[in-house]
């Protein structure tokens, strides 16, 4: 099962999964609403083990979890809430939906600072409530009277989120003391991956095997210059020239 992120091309899917399961629905555009508005928020669970045959289908969609952040929030502190959870009949019981709750909740501190996450759930639906509260850590502010369409009476449940800001900062202060304990040895580390000089460049010579402790003896100086090279071309065609004077000079005998 992968949990990720809601993405627009998921919403026709989620919408299905929601009047499959749910009796409060929502159009299409109430789901881009809450994907282009919070897009770090919402999440779906796709069961993987059913990939998609071509590139045209689509993933295998079982659960979601719609949230929001609350615009202007009565109280003036900043908090998300649960607008929708939904998990398909054939996949229950295999802990989906408290792993979309908790993904949500993190994502709400990490992301908007967010102090609690609020909800409600019809007071006849135990199962929800049951995970809301005995498992997440939920509570029951109030009960609203007729909440839903049908006059059923919803319970207005809220959790505190400090744990996790707590949690969060527990686990950043524990990587800073990880990072300084290593010192050095982290940055040699981080900088481990950076290859290795090409030839013998940079290499220690005593230590870079037979051929380099070889050492050859190249002849440096006007023995091999260019000049030296000149000079004896000009001393051959002095002499050269000096011989034929002197023949002429001399004549036969």
């Amino acid at each position: 099962m992968d949990i990720r992120l809601l993405r627009a091309s998921d919403i026709p899917l989620i919408q299905h999964a929601n009047i499959e399961n749910l009796p409060e629905n929502y159009f299409l555009k109430y789901y881009l609403y809450h994907a282009l508005s919070w897009p770090q928020l919402s999440f779906v669970a796709v069961d993987v083990s059913r990939p998609p045959k071509t590139p045209y289908d689509y993933p295998k969609i079982v659960g979601y979890v719609l949230a929001k952040m609350e615009e202007e929030p009565t109280d003036g502190v900043q908090h998300g809430h649960i607008t929708s959870l939904s998990v398909m009949r054939t996949h229950r019981r295999l802990g989906i939906a408290e792993k979309l709750m908790r993904q949500s909740q993190l994502a709400m501190v990490e992301t908007f600072g967010g102090h609690y996450v609020s909800l409600h759930v019809r007071v006849s639906n135990k199962a929800a409530i049951h995970l809301y509260r005995d498992t997440l850590g939920f509570k029951t502010e109030k009960t609203e009277h007729k909440y839903y369409a049908d006059g059923e009476d919803a319970y207005c449940m809220k959790l505190d989120l400090d744990f996790l800001r707590e949690q969060i900062r527990e686990e950043a202060e524990e990587g800073k003391e990880k990072k300084a304990a290593k010192g050095d040895d982290a940055e040699d580390a981080e900088h481990a991956d950076e290859g290795e000089a090409v030839g013998d460049v940079g290499r220690d010579p005593a230590a870079a095997g037979s051929k380099s402790d070889q050492k050859i003896k190249v002849k440096v100086g006007r023995a091999l210059g260019v000049g030296e090279l000149i000079e004896k071309v000009e001393n051959t065609r002095r002499d050269s020239a000096l011989e034929s004077v002197t023949t002429l000079m001399v004549g036969p005998v």
